[in-house]
Parts: structure tokens; sequence; C-alpha cells
């Protein structure tokens, strides 16, 4: 590689007629090019982006940041051979770019399309999938011990930001960095997750001093920073150095998250995800905002400003949540009590046991976790929550299918990992009041219970969402219609498709998974000649199951239909794709109660 300094410094003259980025499919392709005409394809790549997310939808401010390093890496490095990962995935819209999907790019996010986050079975490129965050580091330790192993000398790079270094995981793999492994972590410190960071780490990575040991240096790894992330001539420079160099290495690059873009660089939380916009005056679709604005409102949003409702009278209530204060809406309790809300960054671990501490010592914690991200603390729910009886309330955001973001996101697996653990209540309100009446009921003082409130992602389905307060009874359901010889079970949000359905059928809405309304099952079971169950979780141990348990404890012998989500990772696509793909739509819903009222009259 010739000097790049000598490069850069004697520019030619750029030829505002070539489009650099349409000459490029693969890595390969970028390789040919002279270092002096990156600068353009990295605008052009800038602009492909915000053009295609403009359109679309989809992740923004996060690969915006880190169009320099996508290039200089895949300039740089022997690409697959040498094998990259990005971590957090929404960081690799440039990299798919790059990589044979810039035909295909409008499809990003949409059934059938390619996924928004790296995905080993759509590219070689895609060295590891990376959708939750944080591993990385583990993940390019074990390439590398194979590359060891086999007496390679490529590359893994660790592309790691968003915050993906808070987490424990991140840590655990920096304690067991083996330094003779050809690994090289790019740390893209932009500040934020999809909030702003926190923490103690972050405030070390924003103090370093170049001429004192460091929390890197000191664990043994070999330290290059803090390196300009927009500076392609000094990433080259740098890379190529650190190409050169074997061993386990770490490069600090500071970054804009939203770079290039002025309305995402100051205002990165809503630019995050920011939905379809005007990518000239970078005002969002007006048609979409009247959406969000118009009722009903967000279940997030409800659960935000009941929470807060709910601490104004009771001083006892903290939140809890790890790097989702915009998400999950605790920011609205947050902006009113400050103190007592805790974003304790992406450390889902940290975030259970921190609340079983605080329940330890009588205060009362809600805990919110996207359901998929609850899977990252199995354990701590299990031994530090669970075990020793401690109070904790789990409000799990997200729950059941959640579009777009697909396979690494559904919340469809937490009724069927949570229904075996003891001491947990299970409750899925159909609709806001319940909502609102569950959290009433969980912070009352004689409530010393564990429960887990699952809801889903998006609107509720009612206009007048503040009703007055009443107490659940907990495991107790009802029943929403009657009629005859079929009875539909249903269990949370989704029984608002049911109701959608005419026919002569009953409908009960279950409310709760565990413990079930054994009296009222009694009922049904002596009533009806069908029984159908509806969840929006995995068919496999959910809702259903549970039903089919108590059917097999009790000797009913009466047909039991269940739909949900097959056993199969539910790829990425609409909500309402999703749903229909499951047989969860009103349409498959209708036909299937069609079929069994056909079966009972025959």
């Amino acid at each position: 590689m010739s000097n790049f300094s000598n490069n850069f410094a004697t520019l030619s003259q750029k030829n505002t007629m070539q489009n650099y980025l349409d000459l490029l499919r693969v890595p390969a392709d970028l390789r040919k090019l002279p270092p002096q005409v990156l600068p353009q394809l990295c605008q052009e790549l800038r602009q492909f982006i915000i053009h295609a997310v403009a359109q679309n939808g989809g992740h923004l401010g996060a690969s915006l940041g880190v169009i320099e390093l996508t290039v200089a890496l895949h300039y740089l490095f022997d690409t697959p051979n040498d094998q990259l990962i990005w971590d957090v995935g929404h960081q690799a819209y440039g990299h798919k770019i790059l990589t044979d999907r810039k035909e295909c790019f409008e499809t990003n996010r949409k059934w059938n399309g390619i996924a928004g986050f790296p995905d080993r079975s759509e590219s070689i490129f895609d060295a590891f999938g990376t959708g939750h965050s944080s591993t990385s580091i583990s993940a390019a330790l074990g390439l590398a011990q194979a590359f060891f192993f086999e007496n390679k000398k490529n590359h893994a790079i660790a592309v790691i930001g968003d915050g993906s270094m808070t987490s424990g995981l991140a840590f655990e793999a920096l304690n067991n960095a083996d330094p003779k492994l050809n690994v090289l972590i790019v740390l893209n410190d932009n500040g934020m997750s999809i909030d702003p960071n926190v923490g103690n780490f972050k405030h070390h990575l924003d103090t370093i001093d170049a001429q004192k040991p460091n929390f890197f240096e000191n664990l043994g790894i070999s330290y290059t920073g803090v390196v300009d992330g927009h500076n392609l001539e000094e990433l080259l420079l740098v890379l190529e150095k650190l190409k050169k160099q074997n061993g386990l290495k770490l490069l600090h690059i500071r970054t804009i998250k939203g770079k290039g873009y002025n309305v995402a660089e100051n205002d990165q939380v809503t630019w995050h995800a920011p939905g379809t916009f005007n990518k000239v005056s970078g005002v969002i679709n007006a048609k979409q905002v009247e959406e969000a604005q118009k009722p009903p409102l967000k279940y997030q949003d409800v659960f935000g400003h009941t929470l807060t409702e709910l601490a104004e009278k009771n001083e006892k209530i903290v939140g809890i949540t790890p790097a989702m204060l915009s998400g999950s809406s605790l920011r609205i309790m947050k902006n009113r009590f400050p103190e007592r809300v805790f974003d304790v960054g992406i450390a889902e671990q940290h975030a259970v046991t921190f609340a079983a501490g605080l329940a330890a010592n009588g205060m009362k914690v809600f805990c919110n976790l996207y359901s998929t991200f609850l899977q990252r603390a199995y354990d701590q729910l299990i031994h530090d929550v669970c075990l020793q009886n401690l109070s904790v309330i789990f409000c799990l955001d997200r729950a059941g299918l959640v579009g777009e973001d697909g396979a690494t996101h559904q919340g469809v697996f937490d009724l069927a990992f949570l229904r075996c653990i003891p001491n947990l209540i299970i409750a899925a309100p159909v609709n806001e009041h319940e909502l609102r009446n569950l959290l009433f009921t969980a912070q009352l003082p004689d409530f010393d219970k564990i429960m887990a409130i699952r809801y889903p992602r998006g609107k509720g389905v009612l206009e007048n969402w503040q009703n007055d307060f009443e107490k659940t009874e907990i495991g107790k359901g009802k029943m929403l219609r009657k009629g005859k010889k079929v009875a539909v079970l249903s269990i949370g949000h989704i029984g608002n498709l049911v109701l959608k359905i005419a026919g002569n059928f009953s409908h009960y809405d279950m409310g709760f998974v565990k413990p079930l309304d054994e009296q009222l099952l009694h009922h049904i079971f002596s009533e009806y000649e069908q029984i159908l169950t509806i969840e929006d979780g995995a068919l496999m141990g959910g809702f259903g199951s549970a039903i089919l348990e108590f059917a097999s404890l009790n000797s009913y012998f009466l047909p039991i239909c269940r739909l949900g989500v097959p056993d199969q990772f539910i790829k990425h696509g609409k909500i309402e794709q999703q749903q229909d793909f499951c047989g969860l739509s009103v349409e498959k819903i209708r036909q299937t109660i069609q079929n069994l009222s056909i079966r009972s009259y025959t």
C-alpha cells in the first residue's frame, strides 16, 4: 500500500460525474479504487443509506456514524477471509451495501427481504449474527482461535459500539482474551446506546489519558487511540499499521452517531430509527407523525404514564431499564422522579439482580425489559429473584411478534421459558385498562409476589385509556362473548383479533398463564365440544401447552386446537405478515374457528 498521507495530500480533482458506489459489488472491487477517491465514496455511501432509510425506514444514525470505518476496514482487510463482526448489528448498513446487497437493499427489513442485522445465512461476509449487543468480542475470539488451530494468519475484527461495551459479556470476553490470537477490537465510542450512554466505564472512556495506563492496557491488550473515526486518512494509516501487528489489539475511535446528516447528529435518539422522512428537509413523514400522535397510545406509553402516576402517591416505586429509557417510556417517570429511575446500560443481568437487591430492602421494583432481552438474564431471574421470592415486577415490552426487527428480537419465547419457574405469576393484559390495573395491583402494600406482565409492541385498542384503578384478582379470566359448541381461549392483546370475528362461538380472555383460572377452565371443558387456544408466543411450552396439561391432569378429552408461533424463528416483516404466516391473522383465526364449528355440527 502506498503512503496514504502523500495520496491524500495530492488529491486529484474529483470527477463529480463518477459515482464510485455504482462500480462496486463486493469489497474486492473497492480495493481496486485509488485511496484518493475514498472520501467521495464515503459521501456516496452515506447518501445511499439516507435515501434508502428515508424511503423504507430502518436504523439510520448508527450506520451513518461508521461510514469511514466501514470503507477503511473493507479496503484494507481481506474480507471475507478476514472476518468482520458488527456489534450491534444496526451499524452494518454500509457493510451490507458494500458486500453484494446494494441492489436488494430496498428490501431491508421487509418480508422475504434482507435482514436489518448481519445474518450468517444471508452472506459469507456476515461472519456472525449480531441482533443483540455485546457478543462481538467473544465471537471474534472464537473465530480467531479456530484460525490459530489451522495456522491461518487471518484477522477476526470486532466493531463494538452503540453502548455494547457496557455489557458484562464484553467484559467477560476481555478477561478471557488470549494475547496470541489475531484479533482487532474496534471500539466505536459515540457516547450513545439508543439513549446516551451511562455509567463509570463511559466516564473512563471520556477521560482516557494517553500518558497513563488505561483499562485495556491494564488487561494486557495493545491499545491505540483515541482516533477520529471520521478522518479517513488517519483511519487508513492506523489500520494499516495494526493490520501488520500480530496478536490482540484494540483501536479506540470516536465517532458521531448520525454523522453527515445534521438532523440525525442533533437529535440522535429520534434518528436512531426515525421511520420514513423527507431526506432533503429532514422532516419525518407527516402521516407517520400524525398516526403516532393520535389515540390509542402505545402500550409502552401507557406503562410509562401509569407508573409515573402511581409513583406520585407511592414513594417506594422505582423503575429499572437496561439502556431503554425511551423505548420503554420510563423516561416519563425519569423526568418526574430522576432519582427513582435507573438506566443501568446494556446490562440485563445486572438490571435483574439490582432489582432483587432493591426488593430485598422493601422497594416496589418495576424492572422493564424487552421480552427478547429478558432471555439474557434468565439465571438471575431464577436464582436471584424467584428462588429468594423477592417481589419484583417484570414489565415485558415488545412481547409477541415484533415486526421488522425480525428473528433476533421476536418476543415469543417468554411464556414458555417463564412458565416453568416457581413463585412467578405470568399476566398478559388484553387492553390498556387491564395493564393499568395490573400495575396498580402490583404496587399495593399487600402485594408481595413476583409477576411478569407482558404486552406487545405498538398501540393499544382504547382511546380512553385512563381508567380509574381497580385491583386485579390474580389468576382470574373472564368471558368476552357467549356462544355455543366452540370455546376460544386467548391470552393478552392477541385476543383483540378474536373480538373482530363474528360467529356463534364463545370467547374467554384468560388474563393469566400462571396461575390458570382452573375454576373457569372446569366450566369451559364441561360446556363445550371444541377448544381453541390462541397466543402470540411459542406453541411449544406456552399457553396452549398449559391448557393441554390442565386437560390431561383432569382427564378431559375434548379436542384442543392451538394457534401460536410454530417451532421456528420468524423472519422480519410487518407484524401482520408474521401473524398471517403463523396462522394468527384475523382471517386465519376466522378460518380455524369456522372449521372447528363445522366439525362440532357434523
